[in-house]
């Protein structure tokens, strides 16, 4: 009786931590990631501060850190990240919604904005 007691425990600790994301939560991401990237490779001409594609791109890479934290795939993630940088590839930056992506990023990854920072800080 208490192999099996310690063994349910065992597998819902196990279960419990790869559910950090749901599928609404990792639409969103992807979706910010495609913002994110779009960007970081606004045109020449496009009005915009060098810091912000500093932490757009630093962004993607903590939301990727993350999400193969938490036990996300890497090919499942990459896919995901792939069809949100076709949708916006190509889009003039929208202050509104990368503020609001990253409001959202700082909700979702635990340390988020401390850790974008640190990202930041790598860059160079």
């Amino acid at each position: 009786m208490n192999k099996y007691i310690i063994f349910l425990l065992s597998f819902l600790i196990c279960a419990s931590a790869n559910a950090g994301m749901s599928d609404g939560d990792k639409a969103k991401a992807w979706d910010c990631v495609g913002i994110y990237m779009a960007n970081y490779f606004l045109p020449s001409g496009e009005q915009f501060e060098y810091s912000m594609k500093e932490k757009s791109i630093s962004t993607v890479k903590v939301l990727k850190a993350y999400a193969l934290e938490i036990g996300i795939p890497e090919k499942d993630w990459d896919d995901g990240v792939n069809k949100a940088v076709d949708k916006h590839y190509g889009s003039k930056y929208d202050k509104a919604k990368t503020d609001k992506c990253h409001s959202f990023v700082e909700a979702l990854v635990p340390n988020g904005a401390e850790r974008v920072k640190k990202v930041v800080q790598t860059l160079y």
